[in-house]
């Protein structure tokens, strides 16, 4: 059922920052501060017209920068050419610890994952977040230094290092998976658990859901992954019978369901406001009917669901 989106590409990865003589001090959730304190970086040292929006920039379609944190519709884009809110292809899984204050020399994990296209810019990211170590992180903008950077395989969980602060290179590794080369451990079985680990942010028909039903999960689910696909590549969305699967997905059971709503502020600088970016966490039990979808639930385990992926919401694990 979801072959067409059998090419889709995802590559994780694990980064290590030391902290520095003065320590580190974050907020218990720090997938806002990781990511602002990263784009802001990651712009000075891609975009060659910084006094440009990337609406307006002639090399808009080249630039690393705009290609993942401004994405828009390539020129002539026979769909979604008004989308207006594009995902962007990566995901910052920051640390599930709520901890804020990291003594000196102390380890601080996080993941990435790159999407498409983007994986081929994964030096910009990690020169990006060396960067970021001299500019500073958190309350005070302490230094931290990038210790280490792991590629892990979407697949078996292996890791294998790339890149240390010692070396100062990055070693190539192809750690590049497919939805295809996902398909020997999708989940299976009678019942489907998933434990929802960061605010989870679902809409249906406009609003934000307080219950997850798996008609829901399915339908932003096939969003998300449709148009990372559509996006970053390079083809037309897929040929999916969408109505079919909505309609099959709302007939799958909810056996049991443990969740709480969780609040979240964030503040943006971009637009200058302050954010509620909270969500549902907790774990749903799903009955027989989902086999279908296991593709598609495999992949959001690594892509995540819903609103604000990009600073690690929606992240969930299927259970045993």
């Amino acid at each position: 059922m979801f072959l067409c989106f059998a090419d889709f590409k995802v590559a994780v990865y694990r980064l290590s920052l030391a902290a520095g003589e003065q320590g580190l001090n974050l907020p218990p959730y720090k997938g806002s501060t990781i990511r602002g304190g990263f784009g802001h970086v990651f712009r000075r040292i891609a975009c060659s017209q910084p006094k440009c929006e990337c609406r307006d920039c002639m090399l808009a379609q080249t630039c690393p920068y705009a290609l993942i944190f401004e994405p828009a519709p390539p020129p002539g884009s026979a769909v979604l050419k008004h989308y207006s809110d594009i995902p962007r292809p990566f995901v910052i899984e920051p640390p599930l610890e709520t901890k804020t204050n990291y003594t000196p020399g102390e380890t601080l994990e996080f993941g990435l994952v790159l999407i498409g296209q983007a994986i081929q810019y994964l030096p910009y990211f990690v020169l990006a977040f060396k960067e970021l170590g001299n500019v500073g992180l958190g309350k005070g903008r302490l230094p931290f230094t990038l210790a280490d950077v792991a590629a892990v395989d979407a697949a078996s969980g292996q890791a294998r290092s790339i890149y240390n602060s010692g070396s100062n290179r990055i070693t190539p590794v192809q750690c590049q998976r497919t939805l295809a080369e996902l398909q020997s451990n999708c989940p299976s079985g009678d019942i489907l658990t998933l434990d929802f680990l960061t605010m989870t942010r679902l809409k249906y028909e406009h609003s934000l859901v307080l219950e997850i039903p798996f008609h829901v999960l399915v339908r932003n689910l096939l969003r998300r992954i449709s148009t990372l696909y559509y996006f970053y590549h390079g083809y037309e969305t897929a040929d999916i019978d969408y109505k079919g699967l909505v309609e099959r997905a709302t007939d799958v059971p909810t056996l049991a369901q443990e969740l709480k709503l969780v609040d979240w502020e964030r503040y943006s600088h971009r637009k200058d406001v302050k954010m509620n970016m909270g969500g549902l966490v907790g774990r749903v039990a799903y009955g027989d009917g989902w086999q279908e979808f296991s593709p598609l639930i495999r992949l959001g385990e690594i892509v995540h669901v819903g609103k604000g992926c990009v600073f690690g919401l929606g992240q969930y694990v299927i259970g045993e």
